[in-house]
Parts: structure tokens; sequence; C-alpha cells
């Protein structure tokens, strides 16, 4: 048992300003008045609420569903779209229409939208925007408080909520010797990135889901015209919206299954009474994101591993769908015969008299070929398994034991209230875990709409220290724990 401070304002620390970050301050700021609660972000970007989703200016970057389906509020779905009417933002950008009146603006336009509803507590003095890295996370000796070291100094807190983003995705260990080539990118987002390639260029893009797909639209807004060839294991692309929206449709929570094989038999049968039912396959999967919660709580440890591992790859593509307006860039330069996705292994590469020269092996076939682009993009996406080595907060919080990396390799293991699992398996009281590296307790927390609500549920936990005597206990202490 330790006391927090005998002072009237809770300090809490959020490391992390993009979506998940900002929607914790903001949902916590508005659930308190400035004499009660002080809310610090860490975050190095200029703007807070953006991320590294939200905040590219590309115009070609569109957010990957309808803007009625986006909100900071999870009770008012419609929050977002009508703030983006009011916003002048569709007039400025006419192709955020699509043919069904579906709106997909650009995906800075949410970032903007976050901004501008977290602005008047950034006035008020409620939120600070602390603008600079989080190096290391220490604990109080007294365990009362923590310390968070910064590029910018030092922020004391009695909560802390770490909210960071995945790391960058690492360089595929065949593709090492083109790290410092010209035209190899690591950073697709980076700012111009593919600003050097050529109308002409032929582009070698490593990865085919959501970040790919950013990158054709890219180099098609550029008027890149040249060859582009995106190469994955399974040669799998992320799959669009219907041209009507539908309701969710199926029910996998009833009766959940309780093996990764059953809940496979369930999507299937359900798809095809979807198709029986003239039912677009997307109602399908939106019903299986609404009841992902359920779903992966019935599952044992060792189904949920088996699903990550032999699953999660074609979840992603027909979960995480493209902007119509990106898929159209799609289809056309495949039909043009200047974009295809294969499925193949990198095997190795080396530059050649200028040129990226790039072996790899096609799935089922036993031929090594070899290629030559002058650009190659790396989107492998996010390096999950390696927050906890490549974030030096992160890692700082591993080293002392006070959190500990899930079992699933997809982020923080964390217990059913969203606090930090320790690497005894304890939880501490003052520490909370925000958005994507808390999913392997939930098993669906990528997504916009889950995203707020968990960032929802986590401002509620922190409230409710608010409410209790001065004295709680900040140890180590024993769960619940996430099943």
């Amino acid at each position: 048992m330790n006391a927090l401070p005998p002072i009237r304002r809770l300090r809490v620390a959020i490391i992390g300003g993009g979506f998940s970050g900002a929607a914790v301050a903001w949902h916590l700021a508005r659930m308190h008045p400035p004499e009660r609660i002080s809310i610090s972000v860490i975050e190095p970007r200029p703007v807070l609420g953006g991320g590294l989703a939200y905040s590219t200016e590309e115009p070609s970057h569109r957010v990957n569903v309808p803007a009625v389906r986006m909100s900071m509020v999870p009770d008012d779905p419609q929050h977002f779209a009508r703030w983006l009417t009011g916003s002048g933002e569709l007039e400025r950008d006419t192709d955020a229409i699509w043919k069904n009146g579906d709106a997909y603006p650009r995906r800075r336009v949410f970032g903007r939208y976050v901004a501008e509803h977290l602005a008047p507590y950034l006035c008020s003095g409620v939120v600070h925007h602390v603008e600079g890295s989080a190096t290391n996370v220490t604990r109080d000796a007294s365990g009362a408080g923590w310390t968070v070291h910064t590029s910018s100094g030092l922020v004391a807190a009695d909560i802390v909520v770490l909210a960071a983003t995945h790391p960058q995705p690492a360089i595929p260990a065949a593709l090492i010797h083109l790290a410092e080539a010209p035209g190899f990118i690591a950073d697709p987002y980076a700012a111009s990135a593919l600003a050097g390639i050529g109308p002409e260029a032929s582009v070698m893009i490593v990865g085919s889901g959501l970040t790919s797909a950013d990158m054709v639209a890219e180099l098609d807004r550029r008027g890149h015209r040249g060859r582009i060839l995106a190469l994955s294991r399974r040669g799998l692309r992320s799959r669009g919206h219907p041209d009507i929206r539908g309701e969710p449709f199926g029910d996998f929570a009833s009766a959940p299954a309780i093996t990764a094989l059953g809940l496979l038999k369930n999507i299937r049968a359900t798809l095809a009474a979807a198709r029986a039912a003239n039912v677009n396959w997307q109602s399908v999967f939106d019903q299986l994101r609404l009841q992902g919660p359920a779903l992966w709580s019935a599952l044992a440890p060792s189904e949920r591993a088996r699903l990550v591992r032999q699953l999660r790859v074609f979840w992603d593509v027909h979960r995480f769908r493209i902007a119509p307006q990106v898929a159209s860039v799609l289809d056309r330069r495949h039909e043009g015969g200047t974009f295809d996705t294969i499925a193949a292994r990198l095997v190795a590469s080396n530059v050649e008299d200028g040129s990226l020269a790039v072996s790899f092996q096609r799935r089922g076939q036993t031929r090594i070929e070899t290629a030559r682009f002058d650009a190659v993009i790396n989107t492998t996406g996010p390096a999950h398994g390696q927050a906890l080595r490549l974030n030096r907060a992160l890692s700082s919080l591993a080293q002392a034991g006070l959190i500990r990396m899930d079992q699933y390799g997809l982020g923080i293991e964390t217990s059913l209230d969203s606090r930090a699992v320790s690497r005894d398996g304890g939880t501490t009281t003052t520490l909370f875990v925000a958005g994507p590296l808390a999913r392997a307790t939930f098993g669906e927390l990528m997504g916009l709409p889950e995203v707020a609500r968990h960032a929802q549920a986590v401002a509620a936990e922190i409230a409710k220290l608010l409410e209790t005597p001065a004295t709680i206990s900040a140890n180590v202490v024993p769960g619940p724990l996430a099943s």
C-alpha cells in the first residue's frame, strides 16, 4: 500500500499523443474540472491526435472506413461525420465522396478533428502537450508516483498511461544489403519519401497490406506510370468496401467457438449463409469485429496463439479494408499491366550497376528469380513483437519488471481493466496501457471504433482513482489477469 500525494490535482502522464493517447486525454479532461486533474501528453509531433496514421499530408492517403463509422465518442458514431460536414473539408476535396455517398476524407482531416476537440483543454491547461519523446520511466522510491524522462525534461505523475504506437517495420534480413542504397525506402511515411521516384521507375513494394496500397495510390498521384510489383508471403491484397453497406450479419457470440478451427468453420458457414441471403461478406466481418472481444475471450491461450499464427493474415486483409478511391487506383493499375501482387519469399538482395537487385522465390515454386528495380519500399507492417525492445520508455519499464510482452507477440500484456501486467504476473494500480498495444487481452484493438471505446474505458478506470481515498495500492498485486 502506498499513498498518493495529498494534492487536489491528479497528475496523469500519457506516453504517446496519437489517436489513442489523445482520446484518453480528451475523455479524462471532459470528466473532470481543471482543479482535479492535470494531464501531460508526451508526443514529439507538433500536434496531438494525428500520430503516424492521421498526420500524413499526402492527399491520396484516405481514411479506410466511411466517415460515419469514425468517432472519438463511442456512443455517438456520427460525431466526426457532423464535424466533417461543417468543416469545409468536403468542399475542398470533392473526391472524398464516393459514388454511393459515403465520405472517405484525407487522413490528416481526421487528425485535425481530434486536435480541434483537444484544443479547448490545451488552452485551459487541463491538458499539456510535452513536445518530446519519452526515453525512460522510473517509479518513485516510495512507490507513490512516477517520473517520465523525456527529451524536453522530466514529467512527474501519479498515473502513467502507455499509449505508444508499434515500432516501424524492421528491414527484412534479405534486404539488409540495400539498407543504405539510394532508392531503398525504409520508412514510407516519412515526408516526401517517394518524391525521388521517377515517373517510369520500376518499383518493388515489400508487403501487400494497407501501407502497400497507400504507396501505390501515392505513386499514381505523383504521376508514376512505371511497373510496380508488390510481394508478400501470401500475396493477399487488402479488400475494399461494398457499394451498399449492410448491417452486421451472423451470430458468433451466442455459442462462441472454443478453437481456432471451430471459429474458422463458423465463419465459413456464416459466409455461405450470407451469400444465400444476398448479403455481402463485409457484413459478416463487421459482425466478427463487433463480437471480437467475446470470441477472443472464449479461446484458450493455445488457441489464441494458433489463431494469430495461422489465420491473422487472412483476417487482416478482410478486416482492414482500403478506401474505394485507393482500391480503384489499384484496380486500374492492375488492369493496365503496371501493378501486380505476388506470393513469394525474399531470398537475397544487392546493388548492381545502380539498380536494386532482389531475389525471391514464388510460393509453390523451387526456382529463384532475380529482378532489378529502381526503388524498393518496405511496407512489411508494424514490428508488433519488438515494441518493448525498440521503444526506450517501454524498454525501461520492461527492464524494471513492471511490464512484459504478451504471449502472442502482439504488444503488452494487460489485465481486463487495462493495467499492465508485471514480470511476476501482477498489476500496478497506476500503470495503464491504451490502444493497440493492449490487443492481446481484448482481441480487436486496431480499428478506430475499438480504440475509441478502449480509450474511454481506460479514462473511466483512471477516473475511479479520483473517487478513492488518498491511500491506494500501487504495488504490483495479483490480477485479476486476462485469461
